[in-house]
């Protein structure tokens, strides 16, 4: 019994050795469970020059994001797992998969000073069919494209550059029938009488700088002052501010501003007597516009514009609305050139009283106080909008000015160096203010169109205020010059030259020109390097008689 035991034990093991040997040939003849997917992870980023951060700042908008993953990503997940976003807006963007597992993706065309968000999702699949270990957000904050748009030149040509194409606003776009400066780039056919009177001085430069013909230059004035003589309403020799400029009719500026527009008028008038003193040949042609715009000047009733003897100016007087605008001219600001030519009238004079309680206010118009280190002679707070040092001195001469209020060179020098370096402090902290970048004074606004100063300071930049105050501050206003040309050309220059404002703090460049700013920068630059037009109008006998008589000391 003892033996069978221990057989029947024997036997027993001996099985179940048999039958864990089939198990384990069994099993080895089933495949291999695959491995675990191994975690697919983003290994690096780099966008230009940085890289491997989560925040991204001041990035060029022609950079390229390089993404790169542990191991090479499925394309067919791509489109719907990396997405840019500006906002809520998703930014169509293309993937270059041509080195994957790196992935490359352009900026072109990204806004300057925009934030976006570049996301990873998670439905972000490898080749293997793994997903995303994790998702991730980065965010890109752009800066400036500082790559030159145009290809370099000399600072003399590049000055050519910008007058000679400035200039075709008044010459290709002038208004078809009267020749006169049209609105600005989309307003048919409203003219503006201060706009044409700029547009006619920059003329004179074009001339001067053989742009266009004296013969064809002549031509053209002609033209305008023909129009103006025989089509165009007037109220008592003032032109309204806005003029049909196919038939000559009044466009109302404002419900009670359809008549006479003082203001207008002599920024008009002004660049006809710079006309008048630059066709001085005996020619009867050049003999013909020099009689033509002295009757022009002489018909001006300067002197009706003191509302009944007042002794003081008034900007606006309409055949219905009589006074109704009730706006006296009074300084500081932009219209020292009405009393001027008021004062220098052969027919319609005002007298020195009227310049110094209207205009001068006997003397409340002073400032004095320093900003930045530079006193201000006269005017509001910091200044004001910077058309002030342009408007009237497109024909007045600041070198040879002074009277007992302010030597007039100084009041504008100082002046446009407030602005400067108010924009070089940006208190404010707008985008893009710098000693690059500066200038403050009327011009288009996003959705307007506003005076803007140190004390209005919307966060636009206009290229009139840097480049016509080239003659105040050359050095400062070249720089600006080189800096919207080269950096920012490709979005602010044009057919017609720069667009009339950027705010770059909001990514906005305009798409508008607008005649009284175009206008002075092309006179403001001769005047800077010729002296023409300020030579010019400083010549005029009557001008020179006008401004001793207000106590100008002339040189």
């Amino acid at each position: 019994m003892k033996k069978k035991s221990t057989f029947n034990f024997q036997l027993s093991t001996f099985h179940f050795q048999l039958l864990l040997i089939g198990l384990l040939l069994a099993t080895s003849c089933k495949s291999a469970p695959a491995p675990p997917p191994a975690d697919f992870r983003l290994t690096g980023i780099r966008i230009g020059a940085q890289g491997e951060a989560k925040n991204y700042a001041d990035v060029s908008p022609q950079d390229t994001i390089e993404l790169t993953f542990s191991e090479k990503v499925a394309t067919g997940s791509i489109a719907e797992n990396i997405v840019l976003k500006q906002e809520d807006a998703t930014i169509p963007i293309t993937v270059n998969h041509d080195h994957n597992p790196t992935l490359r993706i352009p900026l072109a065309g990204l806004q300057m000073y925009t934030r976006y968000e570049l996301t990873v999702n998670t439905g972000l699949k490898s080749e293997t069919g793994a997903a995303i270990f994790t998702g991730k957000v980065f965010t890109i904050t752009t800066g400036m494209d500082l790559s030159d748009k145009f290809e370099r030149i000399s600072d003399e040509a590049l000055l050519d550059l910008v007058q000679r194409q400035t200039f075709r606003y008044f010459w290709d776009f002038g208004h078809p029938v009267s020749g006169m400066a049209r609105e600005r780039t989309t307003s048919g056919n409203t003219v503006t009488s201060g706009g044409t009177g700029f547009g006619i001085m920059a003329m004179l430069a074009a001339a001067e700088r053989g742009f266009v013909s004296r013969a064809d230059a002549l031509s053209r004035i002609q033209k305008i002052v023909t129009f103006l003589d025989e089509k165009c309403t007037k109220y008592h020799g003032a032109y309204p501010h806005w003029l049909n400029g196919e038939t000559g009719a009044t466009i109302a500026f404002g419900t009670n501003d359809n008549g006479g527009d003082l203001v207008e008028t002599a920024f008009l008038i002004q660049g006809l007597l710079a006309a008048r003193q630059y066709f001085h040949d005996a020619a009867a042609a050049e003999t013909a516009l020099r009689n033509d715009i002295t009757r022009l000047w002489e018909n001006v009733e300067w002197d009706w514009y003191q509302k009944g003897g007042e002794n003081v100016l008034y900007w606006h007087w309409s055949a219905d609305k009589g006074w109704a605008m009730n706006m006296k001219i009074t300084g500081w600001n932009e219209c020292l050139i009405a009393y001027v030519l008021a004062a220098s009238s052969p027919s319609h004079a005002i007298s020195k009283a009227v310049y110094e309680e209207g205009w001068a206010r006997n003397g409340a118009f002073a400032n004095g106080k320093s900003y930045y280190g530079h006193t201000l002679p006269l005017g509001p707070e910091y200044g004001g909008p910077l058309f002030f040092t342009h408007y009237s001195f497109l024909g007045l001469d600041p070198r040879r000015l002074a009277d007992r209020y302010a030597n007039y060179w100084e009041q504008n020098t100082r002046h446009s160096l407030i602005n400067y370096r108010y924009c070089v402090e940006n208190p404010k902290g707008y985008t893009g203010y710098s000693a690059d970048c500066w200038g403050l004074t009327a011009s288009d606004i996003p959705n307007g169109y506003t005076a803007s100063s140190p004390t209005n300071d919307r966060g636009v930049i206009a290229p009139t205020a840097a480049l016509s105050s080239m003659p105040y501050t050359p050095e400062e206003s070249m720089r600006a010059l080189r800096f919207f040309y080269y950096k920012l050309g490709d979005q602010l220059w044009s057919e017609y030259g720069f667009y009339d404002a950027l705010n770059l703090s909001a990514g906005w460049f305009d798409n508008q020109h607008i005649a009284i700013d175009q206008g002075p920068i092309i006179v403001m630059i001769e005047n800077h390097r010729s002296g023409l037009l300020w030579n010019l109008f400083m010549a005029d006998p009557e001008i020179q008689a006008g401004l001793v008589k207000l106590g100008f000391s002339v040189q």
